[in-house]
């Protein structure tokens, strides 16, 4: 069903072009495309995040766009089906109905197996994919034909990720958190309080890489009071993180040697590297965990495209760690679900804008208009936009700008 009418509408989010300062709005008239929008419940282990807020929901809908919302979508995190109702959306009964109404599905996580049998040719959407080590679901959405982009490579003209950005920032402060709780010996950990006490030296903790995880669970585990060592390939990253935290943090320039040496005396390690689009890099050795101290801990961010141990396997919320070699392994593939009231707050701050672009403009000419909304496009009509997961996969790869030509 696409509806993707257009008809003549007023915008309330234009001031008057005379006063732009002015208080009150002048209603003027402007062409709206329709789009009907679905957002179902997740359904991931302990996923409880939402795609839309009612917030998000009412930006929506004040362009002019019809917004269908699954009944308890967001009821786990406080935001109730009366909230939604009232900011515009229609309820629909099940992930089946919101599948079945909606030209663009909005997400959090990926589809699962159950949910890329309900997309469907040409329908749009919009979520984290974390492709390059789901050869299943990428499989899956080639055959439907839908049309998919993954926050997590939309760019900015500044450089970075801004999809991706507040989940990381989530994930690097969580890391810190997972790692302290199962230091604890009752959590399989050597007994260890990050940030000691006087007359105790404090924990030994490495992080692997300076970008926003790693700067954040910097954040985190000096505020905690650890000795923090951080490493990146990047020396201007380290010489940034130097002039702000000075004398309190090791930095380190990364190479498989000082990698090795670091991880051996750590008590924590978290590893926070990524290379857009494509799998992690296994920065961390089988050898090397062997060699690591009883009962040290790590905690994988980079477990969404594939992690950056060797050792490490998804986990989830209801069984959140393993052990290899007397080494506890903290996997969490959605980290900030545990938390998902502010990650879905954060989330949407960053994908309204974009959410709004694709269902005003249409997939089509949104990407056309935008290089940085284009770098998000990752499969699209039976064929792979993305070139990491093209070559990580084995599909032929179809640069995006071909698609849209």
């Amino acid at each position: 069903m696409m509806l993707h009418e257009t008809k003549v509408g007023f915008d309330n989010s234009l001031r008057c072009s005379a006063n732009p300062n002015s208080p009150h709005v002048a209603l003027l008239p402007r062409k709206l495309t329709i789009m009907r929008i679905a957002v179902p419940k997740e359904i991931k282990n302990h996923e409880y995040r939402v795609g839309l807020t009612p917030a998000s929901v009412h930006e929506l809908v004040m362009h002019g766009h019809e917004v269908w919302v699954q009944a308890g979508a967001g009821t786990a995190i406080g935001l109730t089906d009366e909230q939604y109702v009232a900011a515009g959306a229609v309820l629909a009964k099940d992930a089946a109905e919101a599948f079945a109404v909606g030209e663009m599905i909005v997400k959090v996580k990926e589809p699962q197996p159950g949910e890329i049998t309900m997309l469907r040719e040409n329908q749009l959407l919009y979520t984290y994919l974390h492709l390059a080590p789901d050869p299943e679901q990428t499989a899956g959405l080639v055959k439907s034909g839908a049309v998919c982009i993954a926050y997590e490579t939309v760019t900015a003209p500044g450089g970075g990720l801004p999809l991706l950005a507040p989940m990381s920032e989530v994930a690097g402060r969580m890391a810190v958190q997972a790692g302290a709780v199962h230091l604890e010996k009752s959590k399989g950990g050597m007994g260890v309080l990050l940030g000691g006490v006087p007359g105790v030296a404090p924990a030994q903790v490495v992080i692997l890489g300076a970008g926003v995880v790693g700067t954040h669970a910097l954040q985190m585990a000096v505020g905690m009071g650890a000795r923090v060592t951080v490493m990146d390939k990047n020396v201007d990253r380290l010489r940034h993180l130097d002039l702000i935290f000075g004398n309190r943090i090791t930095t380190q320039f990364s190479t498989r040697y000082s990698v090795e040496e670091a991880v051996l005396t750590a008590d924590l390690v978290i590893g926070g590297v990524l290379i857009p689009g494509a799998a992690a890099p296994k920065l961390v050795t089988r050898a090397m965990v062997s060699r690591m101290k009883p009962g040290a801990v790590v905690v994988d961010v980079a477990i969404d495209q594939g992690g950056c141990f060797e050792t490490s396997h998804a986990t989830t919320h209801a069984e959140p760690t393993y052990v290899v070699d007397g080494v506890v392994h903290y996997c969490v593939a959605n980290m900030p679900g545990a938390v998902a009231r502010t990650s879905t707050f954060a989330l949407n701050n960053a994908t309204i804008g974009h959410a709004l672009a694709l269902a005003d403009k249409g997939w089509r000419k949104a990407l056309k208009d935008d290089v940085h909304l284009r770098a998000g496009l990752n499969v699209a009509q039976g064929v792979v936009t993305c070139e990491p997961v093209a070559q990580q996969l084995g599909y032929a790869y179809v640069p995006a700008d071909q698609l849209l030509s």
